[in-house]
């Protein structure tokens, strides 16, 4: 699989020999080292497909290799060992660019897919390049999108994205499991949104024949059919409270129980997820659960509106209508300089689903080889404005403060101290709206 060996660091003998026994099953060299200081050497002297580290090591801990190797040897990915049921570690583990985790007493099956997953990457840059003709734009907002979905992809933590609805957060989603080790795998997109709750237990983790009435086949939920790659939820805040606790569960034990089975069954997904509402907010009126927040947002990706980069409309629609031209397999027709002129000033309140929707009718109606001005038909009330759209007000107010807090972090290099200073507002103030607007 890979010429480069693994390093384990650990104190434990015995849990050493254990994972260089089950890596050698693999054809897989290792290399030891007891504590922080000989990884920090070897590391520094060699190159390793994999380094997996326990968390308490006699000078020192985990936490502390796993910062370093991001600074020092980043293209190493780097797995924690964690005492059972110590999530927090875990998360913030995952949070310092941890590739994934592995819980103490070591599951050594879910270990080889860990490894396995991991091997992956080795000898990549982290961009496959996958996403590239996919997301399209040039504007600066999108640039930094496209270089996060890169960065998250080489890793196994959550991701939350979030942005207001037709912006395009399923496709970030493909395009992070695409770019990363799980590409192989399913892509299992789920809507939360849209599963009855009486039936919502059964669909996501499935059923044995004859658990309930109507039951007379045995059936996969769909977390199950996406062993292997990664599990979609989409609009996760619609998800009801005592599904909340069962997807905790899930991403805690890496195991499901389907309706009517005595016992859980392991199950190897990464979970991304994505809502267009405000998940701090439902935290706070006590509609989402705090402690699945903190497992589902370790990452979390902002997907711009349309109207924060007009600079991207014309390319956008250009390749729209390339698509929508194959699909209806006529020559695609050109934008007159009015048309073009028109979708420039307007504000997209529906994003690029709404761009779509303009494009599709405008090409329907369209009877020459060019659409005008009076083909595209816009809403009146779509004209180019911050706070115009179907949102509430209070919806955009929060995405204008959201904005100026990002951009005030981005200019301080995230020293909060001095983006307070920035905003003219007290360090306790900042502090306070970054976590009442779910900004990480």
């Amino acid at each position: 699989m890979t010429s480069l060996p693994i390093l384990i660091v650990d104190d434990e003998p015995d849990l050493c020999e254990l994972l260089a026994i089950t890596l050698q099953r693999m054809n897989l060299a290792t290399r030891s080292a007891p504590n922080l200081a000989t990884a920090r050497k070897l590391l520094a002297a060699e190159r390793f497909a994999l380094c997996l580290t326990d968390m308490r090591l006699p000078d020192g801990d985990g936490l502390e290799l796993v910062e370093w190797i991001q600074t020092q040897a980043p293209s190493v990915p780097v797995a924690v060992i964690t005492a059972h049921g110590n999530m927090e570690t875990a998360v913030k583990a995952l949070k310092l660019g941890a590739f994934d985790f592995v819980s103490k007493p070591v599951d050594l099956a879910v270990l080889r897919k860990l490894v396995g997953s991991a091997l992956k990457l080795s000898g990549e840059d982290g961009d496959t390049g996958v996403y590239g003709p996919r997301l399209l734009g040039a504007s600066r907002s999108i640039q930094t999108l496209r270089e996060m979905i890169a960065r998250v992809a080489r890793s196994q933590a959550p991701v939350h994205i979030y942005g207001e609805s037709g912006t395009g957060k399923e496709l970030v989603a493909k395009l992070i499991h695409d770019s990363g080790p799980r590409r192989d795998g399913p892509f299992v997109p789920v809507n939360c949104g849209a599963i009855p709750a009486e039936l919502m237990e059964s669909e996501l983790f499935g059923h044995k024949r004859g658990s309930f009435t109507g039951a007379v086949a045995d059936k996969q939920g769909l977390i199950p059919s996406a062993e292997g790659g990664t599990l979609f939820l989409d609009e996760i805040a619609d998800l009801p409270l005592h599904m909340q606790v069962k997807l905790l569960r899930v991403i805690q034990e890496k195991a499901v129980r389907p309706v009517g089975e005595s016992r859980e069954v392991p199950v190897d997904v990464r979970v991304l997820s994505a809502t267009h509402k405000n998940l701090a907010q439902a935290v706070a009126e006590g509609r989402f659960r705090e402690d699945l927040f903190y497992r589902v947002n370790v990452i979390e990706l902002r997907v711009p509106s349309l109207r924060e980069r007009p600079e991207d409309v014309l390319e956008l629609a250009e390749a729209i209508l390339r698509r929508l031209g194959r699909r209806m397999k006529i020559e695609p027709p050109q934008l007159t300089d009015a048309a073009r002129q028109a979708l420039e000033t307007y504000a997209f309140p529906g994003n690029v689903r709404e761009l779509e929707n303009i494009l599709e009718r405008a090409l329907t109606l369209s009877t020459s080889g060019e659409i005008g001005a009076e083909d595209i038909q816009l809403r009146p009330n779509g004209a180019a404005a911050t706070t115009t759209g179907t949102a509430p007000l209070g919806d955009h107010l929060e995405d204008i403060e959201r904005e100026a807090i990002l951009a005030a972090l981005e200019q301080t290099r995230y020293n909060k101290t001095a983006a307070a200073k920035l905003l003219g507002m007290s360090f306790r103030a900042l502090r306070y709206r970054i976590k009442k607007l779910g900004i990480e």
